[in-house]
């Protein structure tokens, strides 16, 4: 289980220039998620962007697209960023795991998690984004991201909202992915949680600005 291991380390990581290295990645064969997914999704965004934000994994419609938060997830992140105040465009935006895992439930793909094995070894693509872009700040959307920088020492359901630091030298902003808040709308409480998140998002802005 992932809260029983220590974070990756991003001391091994790729180099090179951005574009090289997303070209590198479309060969990668670090694990064996690469035979099922359609491609690889690589992070986009600022080329030094000053907040960098990380989630899982690739959903179907960015596996299919070959754009990180393309699908349901990344429009309501959009939402949110916007009603925070902040612009897409000034931040990078990657995951943990950079192809898609899922399993078959007749023609629907749907999501598995990514285990320890597959978080550490993509740690070498995530490592050397962070490396390149050398964001003032990361945000860590959801569990899976929050293990591929902090480890076990954090816990999303106890530290969200948290900005913390990091064995790497860059702090992390702790929240839930845009996904677990798509699953509970639903719920009594759905709109609080939507205005929580956003106002985490918030937490982004003073390290955003020049």
């Amino acid at each position: 289980m992932l809260k029983n291991a220590p974070a990756p380390a991003f001391q091994d990581h790729a180099d090179g220039p951005l574009d090289a290295m997303r070209q590198a990645a479309e060969e990668c064969r670090r694990c064996d998620l690469y035979r099922d997914a359609t491609q690889v999704v690589f992070g986009e965004g600022a080329r030094h962007a000053r907040v960098l934000l990380i989630g899982e994994q690739p959903g179907d419609r960015e596996d299919q697209l070959g754009h990180p938060f393309v699908g349901p997830a990344g429009r309501f992140l959009d939402g949110c960023l916007e009603e925070a105040g902040i612009d897409r465009a000034d931040c990078y935006l990657t995951n943990a795991v950079k192809h898609f895992k899922f399993k078959r439930l007749g023609k629907r793909r749907i999501h598995e998690k990514p285990n320890t094995g597959e978080v550490r070894r993509c740690a070498w693509w995530l490592g050397g984004e962070i490396a390149l872009v050398k964001p003032r700040l990361l945000v860590t959307l959801g569990a899976t991201a929050a293990f591929a920088v902090l480890g076990k020492r954090y816990a999303v359901t106890v530290d969200r909202g948290r900005i913390v630091d990091t064995e790497i030298g860059v702090p992390a902003l702790i929240t839930v992915h845009p996904s677990a808040l798509l699953r509970s709308r639903g719920r009594p409480d759905a709109e609080q949680e939507r205005q929580r998140f956003v106002a985490e998002l918030g937490k982004m802005k003073p390290f955003l600005k020049a």
